[in-house]
């Protein structure tokens, strides 16, 4: 192994956090969150003298605020988990991994002679949990390359266990409630958020770049009519290729930094403009142009009816957009990075991303979830149709996740934000939430199977009027800004990704037979 620190070599006193940050059961929640957040901690240890008797986590101050009860009134006593496990200082870093692994944890109190010494989060033990092979040694991996660190990149990181996502050093769940999808993407791209006059300068380089290409206009009504069936992410993949084609795109190993950029902002630009013009035509209906004067969300929800959308409608879809940009080496990403290693150019590393979206188990979800309401139909229903699927080994949509192993941050705030939308379907789709976690829990515990961003992204897509057959484009139309951004930092400092595999055929050489 490389000469790097070994969490084989560290105990929890190495790493844990001391003195932790604590409560007593007779204060508020938020004098607790104030502790929290003073201390930039995602916990608090409730204790009675030097016994821990509780734990208060970020997860609960979630679930409390959406209760929409009063925090200054509220005890910590009523939301705190009591009884947590402890773990000791001397333990090893290896096992007290297991331990949150395992249950789910994100934090544990570290106990030594029954007295609280410290605390330990999932995130400290992440820290220092990078074991990487000698370079050049063939090393077994798991199937789907899970767990396995393939590459350095400051765009952004999943932490699946402690249910928490960031783009560079920003929460991307505060990000979408609190910026623009173009200052996001500002982000992405330039290392920092925009200042005003940066914001300013950013939308007038992008909104020209919106328009679809003079040499690409005629040839996307073939495109969007040319099966049998309209199936959007392969027409708007062809029409991601031929636009590259046609904007002369050359290879990133042939081109600098300065117009790499410039390939990537049209790409993002243009792909809401794509994906509304090859709907409407499929339809039979003229492309919209893009509004000069709206910003990226309500563009995209202008182009697709003619109209200036609802404020609230607009603002919903782009928290979903912003949501979305990037979620660590996914699938379509880590398509597009090894694309971009071979050198090639802006265009084809996009076009292969979108074949990955593609596939039902990456971006096809969301429709999939509202398919599955209407199915159960009433929630009188509920129970007994998820009870049936459950049994039958059917997958239950918009539930689960590959990396999350608590709540799915983009779930938590994507259920906010159908709330504020409001509507029958938003009503019946929190009761089917709650009816799938009691039987998921009831018949498969321990499998700490949670809603996942699908579940709301398609009831928010929904109640903002988009068509189901562009719920998977929408997701595309964001995904391309954490595409391109790390195409750009793979070329930036290029290595061909090339892996190996474990030959397990019959043993060579054997003869080769003559021809009967």
């Amino acid at each position: 192994m490389a000469d790097a620190p070994s969490a084989r070599t560290r105990t929890v006193a190495d790493v844990m956090s001391s003195p932790p940050v604590t409560a007593t059961t007779s204060q508020t929640l938020a004098e607790a969150a104030t502790r929290m957040s003073e201390a930039r901690v995602g916990s608090v240890v409730v204790v009675d003298g030097v016994r821990p008797i509780g734990i208060l986590t970020e997860r609960d101050l979630v679930r409390f605020a959406a209760s929409g009860a009063d925090g200054s009134s509220t005890k910590v006593s009523e939301w705190m988990t009591a009884s947590p496990d402890t773990v000791a200082p001397e333990v090893e870093v290896t096992e007290a991994w297991r331990n949150l692994a395992e249950h789910g944890y994100r934090h544990i109190p570290v106990v030594a002679d029954g007295a609280l010494v410290g605390v330990v989060s999932m995130r400290d033990l992440m820290r220092i949990a990078q074991i990487r092979p000698v370079d050049g040694a063939l090393t077994d991996a798991p199937k789907g390359l899970e767990g396995v660190v393939v590459a350095e990149t400051t765009i952004g990181d999943v932490r699946g266990l402690e249910g928490f996502y960031h783009y560079r050093q920003y929460s991307a769940v505060e990000l979408a409630e609190k910026r623009s999808l173009e200052e996001v993407w500002h982000l992405l791209f330039q290392g920092e958020l925009p200042t005003a006059a940066e914001r300013r300068a950013f939308d007038a380089e992008i909104r020209p770049l919106r328009v679809v290409p003079e040499e690409v206009r005629p040839l996307l009504p073939a495109i969007a009519r040319a099966g049998e069936h309209f199936i959007p992410l392969d027409a708007l993949r062809t029409a991601v290729s031929l636009t590259a084609y046609t904007m002369d795109f050359r290879p990133c190993l042939d081109v600098d930094a300065t117009t790499l950029r410039a390939n990537a902002l049209r790409l993002c630009a243009l792909m809401p403009t794509l994906i509304m013009t090859l709907y409407r035509l499929s339809q039979g209906d003229e492309p919209v142009e893009p509004h000069p004067d709206l910003g990226y969300a309500a563009n995209y929800l202008y182009m697709l009816s003619g109209e200036v959308p609802e404020p609230d409608h607009a603002r919903a879809v782009e928290q979903y957009l912003i949501s979305t940009i990037d979620h660590g080496f996914n699938a379509s990403t880590f398509t597009a990075r090894v694309i971009a290693s071979t050198g090639a150019d802006m265009g084809a590393a996009v076009v292969g991303a979108i074949g990955a979206l593609s596939g039902p188990l990456h971006g096809g979800a969301p429709s999939r979830a509202l398919d599955m309401l209407d199915a159960i139909g009433t929630p009188e229903n509920a129970e007994r149709w998820i009870r049936e699927a459950v049994l039958s080994g059917s997958r239950i949509m918009g539930f689960g996740h590959r990396v999350y192993k608590t709540d799915d941050p983009r779930s938590l705030m994507l259920r906010r934000v159908a709330e504020r939308l409001g509507g029958d379907i938003v009503e019946f789709a929190e009761q089917v939430e709650r009816t799938v976690i009691a039987v998921l829990a009831e018949l498969k515990p321990g499998r700490n199977l949670y809603t996942n961003v699908e579940f709301y992204a398609g009831v928010v897509m929904s109640r903002c009027g988009l068509p189901r057959e562009l719920f998977t484009p929408t997701f595309t139309s964001s995904r391309v800004i954490g595409w391109t951004a790390h195409v750009l930092e793979q070329a930036a400092d290029n290595r061909l990704i090339r892996p190996s595999a474990r030959y397990i055929g019959p043993p060579p050489p054997q003869p080769v037979p003559d021809p009967g």
